[in-house]
């Protein structure tokens, strides 16, 4: 099976989440993309975090009614900081004949080299790289073409979207509805248990 890995906080999933795995589903020929909530965030703080469970809750929510997505909950199991190459390790050694494909934004991508074990995430999955400006693509390709296996990203459009969880934190905080930001679901979701209040 070829799956496709969206990995983030997730805090709360949104609209343009939805949207960059649906267009790699679509553009990249994969059988379903896992949406893939961090339990502890290893490179940024998770502000206003309601808990790992909260977040894989609404991601559920999320996803629900659209066959493409799932979510895994491989990192809330293993608990602890997230690096991308431990779980795509552990996803390997729990599937190892899928075909696994990593999905990031542009920005992610080029900070792939400062990675833990960039070249380990490339011989473990491909990456499909969320970017439709074509410079920004030969940058991107030029800033990864050092590392071992480069020639397994790939591109994708993503058309532009300009939402943010922080964003969507903020207005819940300010008691402004964040309906057509996330899924219905999702708000009600916020909304029932005064998440961001």
């Amino acid at each position: 099976m070829k799956v496709g890995l969206l990995g983030g906080t997730f805090n709360p999933p949104h609209l343009a989440h939805l949207v960059c795995a649906a267009e790699a589903h679509d553009q990249l020929g994969l059988d379903r993309v896992l949406l893939v909530p961090t339990a502890v965030p290893p490179h940024k703080a998770a502000p206003e975090d309601p808990g790992a469970e909260h977040r894989a809750q609404m991601c559920e929510l999320a996803v629900r009614g659209d066959d493409r997505l799932r979510v895994s909950r491989i990192e809330l199991e293993r608990g602890g900081p997230s690096y991308t190459v431990d779980t795509l390790t552990a996803l390997h050694e729990r599937d190892p004949e899928d075909e696994l494909t990593f999905i990031v934004g542009g920005d992610m991508a080029h900070s792939l080299p400062t990675w833990r074990e960039p070249e380990g995430i490339l011989r473990l999955a491909r990456v499909a790289v969320a970017e439709r400006a074509e410079v920004r693509r030969a940058d991107i390709a030029e800033r990864l073409a050092g590392l071992d296996q480069a020639d397994r990203v790939a591109f994708f459009d993503m058309p532009r979207i300009d939402i943010s969880s922080s964003e969507i934190r903020r207005r819940a905080a300010a008691g402004r509805s964040i309906r057509y930001l996330v899924p219905d679901a999702v708000a009600e979701y916020v909304a029932d248990r005064g998440l961001y209040r």
